[in-house]
């Protein structure tokens, strides 16, 4: 009797493990009887995806620059770069579109920096944006173009990585910087991290369980934010629940988690290793560069290993913000001043 008792306790046991580490499945986009209604056009992939997108700026047929935006953690489609003035001004025709698991895209359990580059290529062949296009990724959508700039570097005329996230298990960078950026990071974001890269099966439940904190980012803590920070996301809360909602409506895993799983994963290339993929310009008008815009105050993204990466790869053109956080990018003077400098070249 005490065998039988103890093999049902081990079953049950066994069974809440199992539940509570395996995520709930996704409400997919217009597939689901209880999934989220599709509002915004999208293109199927060859794999049967599919890609929601929005475009912006001058009509494409009279555009001067074609640029593809990556939204970053907790955003989506509706996450969109500069001004109307400027995009007039520039004839810039934009697309921005959601990250695979995001709004109205289909999600992507597969995915790799790889496979983002590869949709971010076909999306372009879509839509007809021409043999080169420009990037612009934000946050952890700045981190998938180094995967852009590794597997379709062909089709890049221009890059912009705004706060971009880094990992700190790239291979390139010295122990003792990666150890002392990690170390900077609020003790949950720590152990929310060292949770996906060692345990990746774990991460749901890591930032879903109530015995220990999970990921102050996801959480939208305001503890992560610089004091430049507190007074935008002040400024637009509403709007950022809103589209929150948006971003993460078919579920956090294969949105907010898979992120973290993708991003902080063992990555089969090392960033520091790409060379120029613009080794012919001058960074001038007409000609391709790479930019990357970080703020010196940012609680998120470490400002020390951004340093280091702009030594290593000295092709490209770092941008120091002084006094800025995560979220400079939002004011729309930086936004118009990062698209003129992708655009126009580096002295603009």
């Amino acid at each position: 009797m005490i065998r039988e008792i103890a093999a049902v306790v081990l079953i049950v046991l066994l069974s809440w493990a199992y539940n509570s580490t395996y995520p709930p499945p996704p409400k997919i986009c217009g597939r689901d009887p209880d999934g989220p209604p599709v509002t915004a056009p999208r293109i199927k992939l060859r794999d049967g995806r599919h890609l929601a997108y929005k475009t912006h700026g001058v009509p494409q047929s009279s555009a001067k620059f074609n640029l593809i935006t990556l939204h970053g953690t907790s955003s989506s489609l509706h996450d969109i770069p500069g001004s109307p003035q400027v995009w007039e001004e520039l004839g810039l025709h934009m697309v921005s579109f959601d990250r695979p698991g995001y709004g109205e895209s289909d999600p992507d359990p597969k995915r790799t920096p790889k496979s983002l580059a590869m949709d971010v290529e076909e999306l372009a062949d879509q839509l007809e944006l021409g043999s080169k296009f420009y990037l612009i990724g934000f946050s952890m959508g700045g981190q998938a173009v180094w995967g852009c700039l590794k597997y379709i570097p062909h089709r890049l005329a221009g890059v912009a990585m705004v706060a971009p996230v880094v990992n700190y298990w790239w291979p390139g960078f010295p122990a003792n910087l990666s150890k002392q950026a990690y170390n900077l990071q609020l003790p949950e974001d720590q152990w929310a991290l060292r949770v996906t890269h060692h345990t990746r099966c774990l991460t749901y439940w890591w930032n879903s369980q109530k015995w220990f904190p999970g990921s102050a980012v996801l959480a939208g803590n305001p503890r992560v934010l610089s004091p430049q920070d507190l007074k935008i996301a002040s400024m637009a809360w509403e709007d950022v629940t809103k589209l929150r909602g948006y971003a993460t409506q078919q579920g956090k895993f294969e949105s907010l988690h898979r992120d973290l799983m993708v991003g902080f994963g063992s990555w089969e290339f090392d960033p520091m290793d790409l060379e120029n993929p613009f080794p012919e310009s001058g960074g001038l008008e007409g000609g391709g560069s790479v930019h990357v815009w970080q703020g010196d105050e940012d609680g998120m993204v470490p400002v020390l290993l951004q340093r280091y990466i702009a030594t290593r790869l000295p092709w490209i053109q770092y941008h120091e913000v002084p006094g800025a956080g995560h979220l400079f990018p939002y004011l729309p003077s930086y936004a118009d001043a990062i698209l003129r400098s992708l655009l126009l070249g580096k002295n603009n």
